[in-house]
């Protein structure tokens, strides 16, 4: 009895020396958080919030923001056609560059998996070059292509296909494929991600077994690379539905999407309190779009381990 009443005071000195240690591990995590929390706090959720509370104020062109607050700003963007109409064609094109920009990146991030080394490394780099670029310039690119006088329409006249030049440019045609040209490298990594996760030995046991590429694709590849294709989706859908600068310069205000709304409200009509309200319909719409993607991967992950 008295050994171990001897060595209790020993115990509780270890057991208070752990705590110790752990809350200066826990102390020293957050002050190395502490500057980003900061900066994400006064630059971006401050911001936020005072944008928020703003979408429920009223307007005035007269006197600007007013006192009042409303529900108005949202009653009149839910219940007029000409705004859910635009509403409608943001969401259109974010899902159509989504999945356009699948298709296309699934084959050139399969391909760039099976290889290995220098010619790798020099794939990717070609992927990811257009990042290298700004977006503007970019775009810019783009409206050289296609417009009335671009090098398409050139083109077909020079070789008499057309007569007169085809309407490419400032149309949903042209956004979509500034859009997935801007947002192809994103979709390419995550899904390469995902492949190469892949172990080679259950693609040559399915195949073993008699079953044919198409088969084996359908029923081990797509399913093992689900979350990369979600991941993807998430973010070239999220980025596609927010974007402003490709929509603005490839469709212009021929072809208006809830960015270039917002845009609209706030700096040109100075009506801040509908735009802040427009940008908040904007952000719902992109959690429960994540929220509707991640329900959907989760049944699909089910379903897999059920089989």
């Amino acid at each position: 009895m008295q050994g171990e009443i001897a060595t209790n005071p020993d115990q509780s000195l270890l057991i208070q020396q752990k705590k110790k240690k752990n809350f200066r591990k826990k102390l020293d995590i957050w002050l190395l958080l502490l500057p980003t929390l900061l900066i994400f706090i006064f630059f971006f959720l401050v911001p936020l919030v005072f944008l928020f509370v703003t979408s429920f104020k009223t307007f005035d062109a007269n006197s600007g923001i007013g006192n009042e607050w409303t529900f108005q700003n949202y009653i009149k963007f839910l219940t007029d056609s000409f705004y859910l109409s635009v509403l409608w064609r943001t969401v259109k094109i974010a899902l159509l560059t989504t999945f356009i920009t699948i298709i296309i990146s699934y084959p050139v991030a399969y391909q760039i998996s099976k290889v290995k080394g220098r010619l790798k490394n020099f794939l990717t780099l070609i992927v990811l070059s257009p990042l290298l670029i700004s977006m503007v310039i970019r775009s810019y690119g783009w409206v050289i292509i296609l417009s009335n006088k671009g090098v398409i329409n050139n083109t077909l006249m020079d070789l008499g296909i057309i007569n007169q030049p085809l309407t490419l440019l400032y149309t949903e045609f042209s956004v979509i494929l500034g859009m997935i040209h801007v947002l192809f490298p994103y979709m390419v990594l995550t899904i390469m991600g995902s492949l190469e996760r892949i172990d080679p030995s259950v693609i040559r046991a399915s195949q073993n077994l008699g079953a044919s590429s198409a088969r084996t694709f359908f029923s081990v590849m797509l399913p093992l690379t689900l979350p990369g294709i979600f991941a993807g989706s998430v973010m070239v859908f999220s980025l596609s539905v927010s974007s402003f600068v490709t929509p603005a310069i490839l469709g212009g205000p021929q072809v208006k999407v809830m960015s270039y709304l917002t845009y609209e409200q706030t700096a040109v009509m100075l009506n801040w309190p509908y735009g802040s309200a427009i940008g908040f319909l904007l952000i719902f719409l992109a959690i429960i779009t994540i929220i509707i993607y991640s329900r959907i991967l989760a049944y699909s992950e089910k379903g897999v381990a059920i089989q």
